[in-house]
């Protein structure tokens, strides 16, 4: 089933598996997708920024992405397709619809600076891919250091009815919800599913100001799942008492150049994936850091028993 704007709950980010050698570990990703199935997650998101998609060659990308298209079963697959040329881009778009994924992801090119050249780049992008694949745009400037106003936005979705989807992880971001839904409220942008990002960091508040649910990667997916679904049965409290359980490790997970090691290692130590490596270059998590996530384990486990790392499914086993 193809992306709408209707999309909602939780489509977590996932990292790409590689053996300690650098090879793709296929094994794991249909782990992987099975434990995000299980836990009940509504939608998977491959070859992000975190699923070091750049790090492949073409056609490794595509047989990541035919992977988990074709284990996810009733999941939606989302593909990121952002690359530094248009041809690139294209092949793999169509490589994954063809599988049968729901949609792609595009990204800014990082040397964007003008509000006309973000809106023509998007303009050339889905005529590179086609008006018929549904996309998500991808708004990061902490990362891709392209700066898109409400406004900006609020154009790119309404020059692409492909345009079903907006990644939201700008810091501070939570204006820029409630700008984008008010524009909604006087007509001048059309419905827009609103998913978030930045490794969950803000998604209390952020469901709050009118998302749709969360679109990143923590490594206890089902944390993410829960606030989203306590907030919208209006259950403030124990969506903010739950997240609050979680958020030093959350900030922890967080940190620029070690968020993707601290992830892989929770993800390994649950049993989803056989090993914490990342392809090089990458970077890897020393003892200390273990020792300082397995505390914050054992103190998240406190109020959330899923932290003790008990296998947590079958495909954790």
């Amino acid at each position: 089933m193809k992306l709408t704007h209707k999309a909602a709950g939780t489509f977590a980010i996932a990292p790409t598996p590689f053996h300690e050698d650098g090879r793709i570990d296929e094994k794991s990703i249909d782990r992987l997708t099975d434990f995000y199935a299980e836990v009940g997650c509504d939608g998977v998101t491959v070859l992000g920024i975190l699923g070091e998609a750049p790090k492949l060659e073409g056609s490794e990308a595509e047989e990541v992405a035919k992977r988990f298209v074709k284990r996810a079963k009733n999941m939606q697959i989302i593909v990121g397709v952002s690359a530094p040329g248009f041809a690139a881009m294209r092949s793999l778009a169509r490589a994954s619809m063809d599988a049968g994924a729901a949609g792609v992801m595009i990204a800014p090119a990082p040397h964007l600076r003008t509000d006309e050249q973000i809106t023509g780049y998007f303009k050339q992008a889905v005529e590179a891919i086609g008006g018929d694949i549904p996309w998500v745009l991808q708004d990061y400037p902490l990362t891709l250091t392209v700066v898109m106003t409400p406004a900006v936005i609020r154009k790119i979705v309404m020059d692409s009815p492909s345009c079903v989807m907006l990644k939201h992880e700008d810091w501070p971001g939570l204006e820029k919800i409630s700008a984008l839904r008010a524009f909604q409220k006087d007509g001048s942008l059309r419905p827009l599913s609103i998913l978030t990002g930045n490794g969950g960091l803000f998604l209390d508040f952020e469901m709050e100001r009118g998302a749709d649910g969360a679109m990143t990667g923590y490594a206890f997916p089902e944390l993410l799942i829960d606030v989203v679904r306590l907030s919208r049965e209006g259950r403030r409290d124990a969506a903010h008492d739950l997240f609050d359980a979680h958020l030093p490790l959350i900030r922890y997970e967080q940190q620029l150049g070690a968020g993707l090691a601290v992830r892989k290692y929770v993800l390994q130590k649950r049993g989803v994936i056989a090993s914490s490596a990342q392809r090089k270059p990458g970077s890897s998590i020393t003892s200390t850091a273990k020792a300082e996530v397995d505390y914050l384990l054992s103190r998240v486990a406190r109020v959330d028993k899923r932290a003790n790392l008990q296998p947590q499914s079958s495909a954790a086993g």
